[in-house]
This record gives C-alpha cells, structure tokens and sequence, in this order.
C-alpha cells in the first residue's frame, strides 16, 4: 500500500524546495513528490504520515567513516597531535583487545547512530569488513565498506594482495542489495607502489570501488616529498626501503594507477591546485571530513576549490575516535563555517550557502560513493531514502528559510525519521531493527575492555 509522508516542507534537492510538501512511498521506491494536495488527490487510498513543522529530505550520506572504531570515542585525546602515535594507539587497540564481536558491537553502535542522525547510506573503511557489512546489514543501511590493505613492504606486495582477493571472496557473501563491498589501500605510506597497482588493477576487473585515504596530513606530506618525518623513521626501524617519490600524493597515485578507478580520496587536505585539476580530470571523488581534520590538527582542505572544479564530493564523518559525533548536518555546518572563515570574501559567502552544504550532504555524497542513480535525491522512481527532520524546537524558531533552519540551527538529533528503501529504521525515537539496549549494554563492556 502506498504512504504519504508529509511535511511543512519537503527538499528534493534535484529541485525548488515545496511548501507543505509530501513524498509518496510505495514499496521500496518513492513513487511521487510534490504538494500535499497534489499527493493526496494522486493517491486517495494512501495511508498518510504527517510530520507537521518537519522538513523531508534525502538521507544524508555519510562518505567516510570507520564504524568499527566506534568502541574508541574519547579514547584518544591524548594522542591528538602525534598522528603516528594516534594510528599507532588504535591499530594496538583494535588488533589486541576487541574480539570479533567486539568488532561487530562497534561497528553495530555506529550504525544506530548514523540512523539516528538522518543517514541513510555510508562508506565505510574497515579493517574488518564483516563486521561492518553485517552491522549496516542489520541496521538497515546503504553503502560500501571497503576492506583495508596493509603493506609497505615491496617485498610482501603479492602475498598482501592475495590476503586482499581472500577477503574479497569471503565477503562477496555478505553483499546485499543494500550493502556491497569495495578494496582500500590504506594510505601511500601504510601500502607499497607494487601492491597499490595490483590492487586498482583488482578493483578495476572486479569492478570494485576503491576508496584511499590521500594527502591528510604533514607528516605523509614529509614522508612523499622527502623521505624524512614519522612515517618514514617507522619504515626505516622495520627495515623497509622507502624509494622517495618527491612528488605530492595525489600525483603520486595517479602514477601507480590509484587514479584510473575513479576512486573516493579521503581527506584532500594538502592539495594544490595541480593535484586539484588532477583529481578533476581522473574523476576521481572526494570525501570532505572538515572536523576531524581540525580535531587532529592536519588542517582545512580547499573544500570552495572542490565545488568551484566541479569535483564530485561529499562530507565524511570520519571515525568518532577523531571526530567523537557522526553528525552530517553538523559537518556540514562545520565545513560551510570554516570555508567562509578561510575565504573571507563575500561572493564566496554566497556561494558557500545552505543549499550547496545540504546538496552536499546528500546528492553530494551519493555522487562520491557512485549510488547517484539510487539515491540523493527525492525523486520519482528512486530508492525511498530519506530523513524527516523536525523544524519546532527552540533553537530553531523563528524559522524564515527551512535550508538555513536545517544547517545552521538544527543537528541529528532533530531527526524524527530515517528511511531506507521504504523501510523506516528509526521511528519513535528509537532504532526498530536491532535491539539498542543490548547493543548498548554490550557497548559498555567494550569500551571497559578498552581501559
């Protein structure tokens, strides 16, 4: 039976926002948009879902983060400001004191927040994917995870990869409809050059997404055009020959074939405009993941260059170890406030608007996870994807522009409701497809495991 799901204002995105608006649901695809009046006389016999002072809008689509680090909120405040130790800290952690279930709890805890939060479809990068894959299953998410790869050792390039095309096979079983599984070489200074190239020559004949974490901080800045910081002393201690490229990252995987899968680049931090026209030309996407860029202190990427180029990207959380929320809206906000500090000129105020950052948020992110054709937008024949965010509360009246209420005023937990092809996943204030009680519960003798 089709529903109708109305609102003061729904924002397709690919469109003008509509007054007193409704999105007509009918199995798992949305089957209308438009007025309430519109909707109610198309489909008479529709059982209708008014959401009163409430915006509808696509999921919000969070393009990078890491749910099984989520047992690590807080964890590493001390560590801020050495990202060798930091990495350090959570490979120990993950690798020596989470089980694998420990693993899926976490991974499990960040999924009921992201639906809490209005996101409906992730790209997840995790050491293990399973874990990940089962968890977004069981919620009731969209998106890739991508399975990491490790080795800077040119030596154990093939015998890497072939552990890479074992978990691959493996986790082909976990793929749904809603969830599939993708490769990620780490970081240029965490994957050799023979391995890189294997494995986008893996990706591109499997037709797998890659995703890579590129030019995000000083250190791997030092590392590729000097051979010197901490992450070439950490190569030199193990014994591993690094050949110093002397060029930037981003040229730098472009040479080894990273580029020609049109990957998703996270972070982009230090970029100039060569590596900018670069990624442009290779149509390679990015995630922008503006807090925990700060949080760590690696800086701000060039987020107005991105849009300005016609570079498709989206906002990432990152994980809540370095981001301590995943919160798109208040990434969003967070990304739009410092691109206008930094820039300083009025024309780029008006540029860097509410519109851009919500279609950022979404369309945006669809875009740099490759599910533009399924999601991001409210559209006729589309996947039922999207979060219904209440516009009364306190610190959003008045309200004169719904866009601007929505960015500058409101957070995830305005959310009253996630859907995901056509399935409500969060209703009530409440995640209804997992028990978050026991998850909780389970939660916290993880995060007492971690002491």
């Amino acid at each position: 039976m089709t529903k109708l799901y109305c609102a003061r204002c729904v924002l397709p995105i690919s469109s003008s926002p509509i007054e007193n608006g409704a999105v007509a649901v009918d199995g798992a695809l949305i089957a209308a948009v438009g007025s309430r009046d519109e909707l109610a006389s198309s489909f008479p016999e529709a059982v209708v879902h008014d959401f009163g002072e409430a915006a509808i809008l696509p999921g919000l689509v969070n393009a990078h983060s890491h749910l099984e680090l989520t047992a690590m909120r807080g964890y590493l405040e001390r560590e801020e400001g050495d990202f060798f130790a930091w990495l350090k800290k959570v490979t120990v952690a993950r690798l020596e004191r989470m089980t694998p279930d420990d693993l899926y709890v976490s991974a499990a805890w960040g999924a009921i927040e992201a639906a809490r939060a209005g996101v409906t479809s992730l790209g997840d990068a995790s050491d293990a994917a399973s874990s990940s894959m089962r968890a977004m299953r069981d919620v009731g998410l969209r998106g890739t995870v991508y399975q990491e790869a490790f080795g800077p050792d040119p030596g154990e390039a093939r015998s890497r990869f072939d552990e890479l095309q074992e978990k691959v096979v493996i986790l082909r079983e976990y793929e749904t409809e809603l969830v599939r599984v993708g490769v990620s070489p780490h970081a240029p200074y965490t994957v050799s050059a023979p391995q890189l190239e294997l494995i986008a020559e893996f990706a591109h004949g499997e037709r797998l997404p890659l995703m890579i974490h590129a030019a995000e901080s000083e250190s791997e800045a030092l590392f590729m055009l000097e051979g010197r910081g901490p992450f070439a002393e950490g190569l030199t201690k193990r014994g591993i020959r690094w050949r110093v490229p002397g060029i930037s990252t981003i040229r730098y995987l472009s040479r080894h074939g990273i580029l020609s899968t049109r990957p998703l680049l996270a972070h982009c931090i230090r970029v100039d405009e060569a590596d900018i026209e670069t990624i442009k030309e290779a149509d390679a996407r990015i995630a922008h993941c503006p807090k925990s860029n700060a949080k760590l202190g690696h800086g701000r990427a060039p987020f107005s260059s991105f849009v300005k180029n016609g570079i498709k990207v989206g906002f990432g959380s990152d994980s809540v170890a370095s981001n301590n929320t995943c919160d798109i809206l208040e990434e969003a906000r967070f990304a739009i406030l410092t691109a206008r500090a930094s820039e300083g000129r009025s024309e780029s105020v008006q540029m860097l608007n509410a519109e851009l950052a919500l279609r950022t948020a979404t369309l945006g992110g669809a875009q740099a996870l490759g599910l533009e054709t399924q999601t991001g937008a409210l559209l006729q024949g589309s996947q039922a994807d999207f979060a219904v965010i209440a516009l009364n509360s306190a610190h959003q009246t008045p309200i004169h522009d719904p866009q601007a209420a929505l960015l500058f005023s409101s957070s995830g937990r305005d959310v009253l409701m996630t859907m995901v092809a056509g399935r409500e996943v969060y209703s009530g204030g409440q995640v209804v497809t997992v028990d978050e009680e026991r998850l909780r519960a389970r939660m916290i003798e993880v995060s007492e495991k971690m002491k």
